[in-house]
């Protein structure tokens, strides 16, 4: 029975469905013709003149071969000249899925190479390179995700317990040392908490952009700094805002939190009674959100590092009171809308970080 299924599974029932039609409308004309020739002919043998000699009844036999011969003849050339017809418009949907299938169980970094003539077949090409590029991205930001997770939440896991058990394992606790301990535990709870929001924000960044509205980087970046004002407030660092409109496309959420990464590093990483400035501007071709901080000196040896998950600088990790995913969204989300981010290490110390979208221009995705 498998056998039978699988032998119908490789039947061209595509190409012999083409290459009835194909032949059945070459026919049909064909049939068509013999029949007008046919009326023609009769008609014209019955107004022949009186007088003219009936054809033989051999000549008449054969005059019948004649036609049946070259109807048979035309039907065989018909149906051959449609069966490779058919497979040659059929060559390009098997070499897509052919590769495809290929692709899917190998590895998601191929993609389908169709050349020729932009039709619909090209554009069925680009839709699945499209979806593989979706895939990959997916299943690598799945990958950093699990990767990052279990690395990063080993410790405050170990803390955790370590506390509770030293509470549990004091015979002379009492309740104000193990409300203590309580607390210390819902802090690093709410520390976990806070990086798996972090990373659950990078994985959504790396999968790509799903929606594009029309946005307003000017816009958002108030909001952001309606909510970031007492942290400021707090740190003692004064914010200089200047906010021309910066119309854009992209996903409004994403955008919200790459600036909100963006601000929230700049207060972090800032020195006491320091400054953080943020700009914006635009023309007809790019929307450019700018921040700039003062604080410690950066290397440029290591400006690649501040956007890399979790980073380290030297032998520290580089997480302050945050949780060293910040930059990394930042530039996950900038690479997923296309955007350009262009970071430069201030000489008197601090960081400025421009990030640059094109309205005009969504990123072919893989």
């Amino acid at each position: 029975m498998k056998n039978a299924l699988s032998v119908l599974r490789r039947r061209p029932i595509l190409r012999v469905q083409l290459t009835l039609l194909y032949s059945g409308l070459a026919l049909g004309l064909l049939a068509a013709v013999l029949l007008a020739t046919n009326l023609l002919y009769g008609h014209s043998e019955q107004r022949a003149p009186a007088g003219t000699p009936a054809a033989p009844a051999s000549g008449s036999h054969a005059f019948d071969a004649g036609p049946a011969a070259i109807g048979l003849g035309a039907a065989a050339l018909a149906i051959a000249g449609a069966w490779w017809l058919a497979g040659r418009f059929l060559r390009p949907l098997r070499v897509i899925t052919t590769t495809a299938r290929e692709i899917s169980a190998t590895n998601l970094d191929r993609r389908l190479d169709l050349t020729g003539p932009v039709d619909e077949l090209t554009d069925l090409s680009r839709t699945l390179n499209d979806l593989f590029g979706r895939l990959q991205a997916t299943f690598e930001a799945q990958r950093h995700f699990v990767a990052n997770a279990s690395h990063e939440l080993r410790t405050p896991l170990a803390g955790q317990r370590t506390l509770l058990q030293v509470a549990l394992a004091d015979p002379a606790a009492d309740t104000a040392s193990l409300r203590a301990a309580c607390e210390e535990a819902l802090q690093l709870g709410d520390q976990q908490e806070r990086l798996i929001g972090a990373l659950l924000t990078l994985a959504t960044s790396e999968r790509g952009v799903e929606r594009w509205d029309p946005i307003d980087l000017a816009d958002i970046t108030r909001v952001v700094l309606s909510g970031h004002q007492r942290e400021a407030d707090r740190r003692g660092i004064h914010i200089d805002a200047s906010l021309a409109p910066a119309p854009t496309v992209g996903d409004p959420r994403l955008a919200t939190s790459l600036i909100a990464n963006l601000l929230d590093n700049a207060l972090r990483h800032n020195i006491a009674e320091g400054h953080v400035t943020v700009t914006t501007t635009s023309s007809p071709q790019h929307a450019t959100i700018a921040i700039s901080n003062t604080g410690p000196t950066i290397p440029h040896q290591d400006l690649d590092r501040l956007f890399r998950p979790l980073h380290h600088t030297g032998t520290q990790r580089v997480h302050h009171d945050g949780h060293g995913l910040g930059l990394a969204i930042v530039l996950a989300i900038a690479q997923a809308h296309g955007a350009e981010l262009a970071p430069h290490p201030r000489p008197e110390g601090g960081l400025t970080v421009e990030v640059t979208f094109h309205p005009t221009q969504k990123p072919y995705q893989g």
